[in-house]
């Protein structure tokens, strides 16, 4: 019984019937959004979400009872268990906001598709890098909004006025929106050498900062597909090794049944 139901959970015909079940129900939660849509399937749609957490309901019992501990030491174990008992939780007596965070079913599918699995693995691995790049990005904008305060606060307050306004301001430069045309440009009408404060932090902020966490993500990423790579080898090789054993084993068997049919014939 504990093996058909392991099979089961690990079968890929379950497992594609869950992702497809996680992907119709984003399609209806979407729906929902819509009043027109509510008012004419409302009921069918609220039947479909109880089917829904109904099936990851069972799906979660059956995979606690077929890995048992082990399934509380998978970290996506673990989500997948969170992410059902929210949806369990009903919706009232204040906790109305749970009834939002249904949302949060989708993603699952993190968890199903293996190549999302280990995209967000890369990302969570990246995590000490980001946050050095995330202070020392910090320290720049610190700097810089401090500079750009003192330097710009009392010819253009709106941009500028307080430590705040410069931080957020200098964060729109940052992302490129608007930030020539919208910003520095009505700057350098009062201030002619503006840029020489703005194209410098762009230059360091966004073209190196930001290309800092790009190469932080894909050299997680290679190491991912390289620890993959040296576990295929060592399973291949051990699948050799085994299969190595097996032929000297069945060479010697061979050769004990030549012997046994040659002292038959002497006799």
């Amino acid at each position: 019984m504990d093996q058909k139901i392991y099979d089961l959970v690990e079968c890929k015909s379950f497992k594609n019937f869950i992702t497809a079940l996680i992907i119709l129900n984003g399609i209806t939660m979407g729906l929902e959004t819509f009043k027109d849509v509510t008012a004419s399937f409302g009921n069918l749609l609220h039947f479909f979400d109880i089917f829904v957490i109904t099936v990851f309901t069972i799906e979660v019992l059956l995979r606690i009872y077929a890995h048992k501990s082990a399934f509380f030491k998978d970290p996506w174990s673990i989500f997948d268990f969170s992410i059902v008992a929210i949806s369990l939780v009903p919706s009232s007596a204040g906790f109305e906001i749970l009834r939002i965070l249904r949302v949060f079913r989708l993603f699952r599918l993190v968890t199903v598709v293996p190549q999302m699995r280990k995209i967000v693995t890369a990302l969570l691995s990246t995590i000490p890098g980001m946050a050095s790049i995330a202070a020392l990005m910090s320290l720049f904008f610190y700097i810089f909004a401090i500079m750009a305060t003192n330097l710009y606060g009392a010819t253009h307050p709106e941009w500028f006025g307080t430590l705040g306004e410069s931080f957020y301001t200098l964060f729109q430069i940052m992302t490129l929106e608007s930030w020539s045309m919208g910003i520095v440009r009505p700057i350098m009408e009062v201030h002619p050498m503006a840029w020489t404060f703005f194209v410098p932090f762009i230059f360091v902020v966004t073209f190196i900062m930001v290309n800092l966490i790009v190469a932080v993500v894909v050299d997680a990423m290679n190491i991912i597909n390289t620890k993959e790579e040296e576990h295929i080898i060592e399973e291949v090789q051990h699948a050799n090794d085994n299969t190595a054993s097996e032929i000297a084993q069945l060479r010697s068997e061979i050769q004990e049944l030549k012997a046994l049919l040659l002292q038959k014939v002497k006799n």
